[in-house]
């Protein structure tokens, strides 16, 4: 451990034997008296595990989506209260990295290793069979999780687990990548890319549970997961005190949907009236005078694929300006929660003792909202957008950032919130997808306060960083798999040296092709392919590449014409560790890497009939696709006297999905068209009680994607209503919504019912899909397949 003026103790000797992990027990050898009442039966006391004496407790902090220049600490519009103090009383990183996607930075974080090395090369939605695209954890790189956890610490996740393989998310399991599978003994979030701030799918543990409130009662997810936190912590400390804890606090936040209460964004009112443009200078402006960028630095041009602010169209500029005002007071009132947790342990007389990592960001800030932004981001991702023309943007302005909206903001608000650097997340090549803001906070260990650091580090020296503080090694083996070496270096040399040497000082970087390399200050770069943009990308080959020097700080000026030697040699050191890190074969396929056949990964449901039963709960994955296609849905129900009352089986939520239901005792279908148009078949008679088969039969026009269809209502076989859907969605229906047997949980389908309170109120001995012999599903073309993946994450 680095030199600390605060002249910490030694550490008195450790009696357990660490390098294999679980730790073998000790046996006993010595005399075995046949009486235990005799004088010489003498036993060691059983000793609980702990880690070393003087080891700290760790709090990491993950914030997502969120851009270098977006929180004020950083110098950003966005006020973060809570971070500018753990700065003041800690220090800053301003040369902190990520992978550019959320996926591949919460695997390199969790196991200390680059994020090829861990299978994670994107999103687990777009696995592959190659080794450093699978998705799948190798035995031998054990999570920085489980290491602390069988060391003697206390440990747990909240928040957002996007590393499960997608066919694995399911509530049959295999959980060994679910955070209880990788070493946290207590979790409480949601496993996917993305959650409705209002209607989430949580799970506690692998059991699916509901929030403790509605929306109307002022429920948010973000609070609710400081609320579970904060009551972690309180009852470990209450209960083992001498026992420090790792919690690793992902909230999910700011990833769209961005939403959050109007108090909140309305104290943004008119701060961006000015558009992005201005907001990058501004930006940039204040990062010189916090000292986070040297006087020198320049700030990038916008690129031209990035629109400027003048040239958008007068009367979509204050839905745009919205946009952006819900987004800060989304990352305020995310932070604001984030200090609710930091004052718990302040409380507790512990945060002194804590590590506190707050890493605002896991990529740059997303580019993933199209050019205009958009209030339910399903239209985009069905690759209609031009649903959302600017007139019905207008009309919904007072409800963006709401339960009744899915938004995201336009790509300029994006690109501004990673000022100074170029492009956003995805873009592995550029600062603006990689580079951080990082705040380290430990007054029981750091002297400087209010400091910044400028040595280069990466996500992946995190995980080395917390075994040198905590004084444990390097495991050899965990649960019998010897363990390959961590792949990150330690931060601690810096925490009480400003000009500690620099020890990370070759990192490679690639994201579905776009990729860089720094090596002793110098980079080398090339974009490969546009967020925003679904066109075929070039070859690899073709690729132009760009080349910075170790003065360029932004990478603001392209010196690769007059040093094509230094370029040639860069590329050789990317080639080098792409090759050592499983990161070739590059892969920028979109529409293979959807497609789990041409992946070679497996999926979960296959067939043309599926059952399911009531009390399931589970993910779109988890059904057959009904979209394009005929299909009929049939359930076995019991009817109680008095009549039959709510959802018998439902998929999607408010953004889009459809439901069928009972209502006034009559079967009911609903259709929901993104939220804005519904479409209904009702049944002409109650439904008599007892047994009967109810069915729902949707014939689709066919002629293509997102045609409508009839729609006729049975029992037991003869028909009793009809109705007529006029347009569906094509791909998908919402990105985190559940398909719920007997009731519907998070977001209300249809507007017949509210969110509470829908149960069936008989039994459902089943529900059965069958699916018709008209897909079509092959006419949705590659680059609408990839453009819904990715949003994904």
């Amino acid at each position: 451990m680095a030199k600390n003026s605060k002249a910490q103790p030694a550490r008195p000797v450790d009696t357990f034997s660490r390098d294999i992990l679980p730790i073998p027990d000790a046996k006993h050898v010595g005399l075995t008296t046949y009486d235990a009442k005799d004088p010489d039966t003498k036993y060691p006391p059983i000793r609980m595990l702990r880690p070393p004496k003087g080891a700290p407790n760790v709090l990491f902090i993950l914030i997502d989506d969120a851009g270098f220049g977006s929180s004020s600490a950083f110098g950003g519009p966005c006020y973060t209260p809570v971070a500018e103090r753990l700065a003041k009383g800690g220090l800053k990183y301003n040369r902190f990295h990520t992978t550019a996607l959320c996926s591949p930075t919460r695997a390199a974080l969790l196991t200390g290793r680059n994020h090829h090395s861990v299978g994670m090369g994107a999103i687990t939605e777009m696995a592959t069979s190659a080794p450093g695209n699978n998705s799948i954890r190798p035995k031998d790189k054990a999570p920085i999780a489980e290491i602390l956890k069988l060391n003697g610490y206390s440990t747990a996740q909240l928040g957002k687990c996007h590393e499960v393989p997608f066919w694995e998310v399911s509530p049959m399991g295999p959980f060994h990548q679910w955070p209880i599978g990788s070493g946290f003994e207590y979790f409480y979030g949601f496993v996917g890319g993305e959650a409705n701030q209002y209607y989430p799918g949580l799970y506690q543990g692998t059991t699916a549970v509901e929030p403790p409130k509605t929306p109307e009662e002022g429920y948010t997810l973000t609070e609710d997961l400081a609320d579970h936190a904060i009551t972690w912590v309180r009852q470990q400390k209450a209960l083992m005190p001498d026992k420090p804890f790792f919690m690793y606090f992902a909230p999910g936040a700011t990833h769209a949907p961005h939403h959050v209460p109007k108090e909140w964004s309305d104290k943004y009112k008119g701060k961006f009236d000015g558009g992005w443009d201005k907001l990058r200078e501004e930006t940039f402006a204040r990062q010189k005078k916090l000292g986070l960028i040297p006087e020198d630095a320049r700030l990038t041009a916008r690129h031209q694929e990035i629109p400027a602010w003048d040239d958008m169209p007068a009367e979509l500029k204050p839905v745009l300006a919205r946009q952006m005002e819900i987004y800060a007071g989304f990352l305020e009132q995310t932070d604001h929660h984030v200090g609710r947790l930091v004052d718990a342990l302040a409380d507790l007389e512990i945060l002194d003792d804590t590590l506190v990592f707050y890493l605002i960001g896991d990529n740059g800030a997303s580019a993933e909202g199209t050019l205009n932004g958009c209030f339910n981001e399903m239209t985009t991702l069905n690759g209609m957008p031009g649903i959302e023309t600017v007139e019905f943007l207008l009309s919904k302005i007072d409800d963006f950032g709401t339960p009744k909206a899915y938004n995201h903001y336009a790509v300029g608000w994006a690109h501004a919130l990673c000022t100074p650097y170029q492009w956003t997340k995805q873009v592995a090549s550029h600062w603006g997808g990689t580079r951080n803001g990082m705040i380290v906070h430990w007054p029981g260990g750091i002297e400087g306060k209010g400091q910044i650091r400028s040595q280069f580090h990466h996500v992946i020296d995190v995980a080395k960083t917390i075994l040198d503080v905590t004084g444990l090694p390097e495991p050899a083996i965990v649960n019998s798999i010897a363990q390959a070496p961590f792949e990150g270096v330690s931060m601690v040399p810096s925490f009480n040296e400003a000009a500690a040497p620099e020890t990370h000082q070759l990192q490679y970087f690639e994201m579905m092709g776009n990729r860089g390399i720094y090596y002793k200050g110098w980079t080398a770069c090339t974009k490969h392919r546009t967020p925003w943009k679904a066109d075929q990308p070039p070859p690899f080959d073709a690729d132009i590449w760009e080349l910075y020097d170790p003065d360029d700080w932004t990478q603001a000026k392209n010196i690769v014409a007059d040093n094509p030697k230094k370029l040639a040699e860069l590329q050789r050191l990317w080639l080098i560790e792409a090759v050592k890190y499983n990161c070739v074969p590059l892969d920028d396929r979109g529409f293979e890497r959807i497609n789990p056949d041409i992946a070679g990964r497996p999926q979960l449901i296959t067939g043309n009939s599926q059952i399911l039963f009531q009390g399931m709960r589970v993910s779109e994955a988890c059904v057959l696709t009904l979209k394009n296609k005929s299909h009929s849905v049939t359930a076995e129900v019991t009817v109680p006297k008095g009549g039959a009352k709510g959802v018998i089986v439902t998929q999607g939520g408010s953004v889009g999905g459809w439901t069928l239901y009972v209502k006034d005792g009559k079967l009911k279908y609903c259709y929901n068209f993104f939220g804005i148009e519904f479409y209904f078949a009702e049944a002409d008679q109650p439904i008599p009680d007892g047994k009967h088969q109810v069915r729902m039969e949707f014939k689709y026009d066919g002629g293509g994607l997102a045609k409508g269809g009839d729609v006729t209502l049975y029992y037991d076989g003869k028909a009793v209503g009809k109705g007529r859907v006029d347009k569906t969605q094509p791909m998908a229906y919402s990105a985190d919504e559940a398909a719920d047997v007997g009731a519907d949980t998070g977001s209300p389908a249809s507007p017949d019912y509210g969110p509470t309170g829908n149960a069936f109120n008989g039994d459902i001995a089943w529900v059965q899909i069958d699916l018709g012999d008209d897909d079509h599903d092959h006419l949705i073309t590659a680059e609408d397949r990839f453009s819904l993946a990715m949003a994904r994450q």
